[in-house]
């Protein structure tokens, strides 16, 4: 199943936000995914065998390149698996929400094979900046 859709969602605590349906069985039956830093300052979730199998990807890539080697450093240092609560929500950790700019609303959106988590101007501005 693809990740598709953009949904606005508000936080229910501190970093705590609540996912979408369509987004949570997109997730499959497991109580957990893994987030990390996105491009273009949002986050990035991920099934765990997805993580799993681009991290792979990426392992396999000499380190001798330095763009490569960035690449990796970016991702793995901040990637965090995050356990869905019996609400479907789940905490988002500080050092995420602050390099997304994450308050109190976010935008989530499916991007096929991963979903993203915006903050909502800097998603707005995006739209209007890439739209055709």
């Amino acid at each position: 199943m693809f990740f598709v859709g953009e949904y606005r969602v508000t936080f229910s605590g501190q970093g705590r936000i609540i996912i979408p349906k369509k987004i949570r069985e997109a997730l499959g039956k497991g109580k957990t995914f893994t987030l990390t830093k996105g491009f273009d300052n949002c986050l990035s979730g991920y099934r765990n065998k997805d993580w799993e199998k681009a991290a792979q990807e990426l392992i396999s890539q000499s380190s001798l390149e330095v763009r490569k080697s960035e690449t990796k450093r970016f991702l793995f240092s901040s990637a965090a698996i995050v356990e869905i609560d019996n609400q479907g929500r789940f905490v988002t950790p500080k050092n995420l929400l602050d390099y997304a700019g994450l308050n109190n609303k976010a935008v989530i959106i499916g991007v096929g094979d991963h979903f993203e988590v915006w903050e909502s101007i800097r998603w707005d501005e995006y739209i209007k900046k890439v739209k055709p």
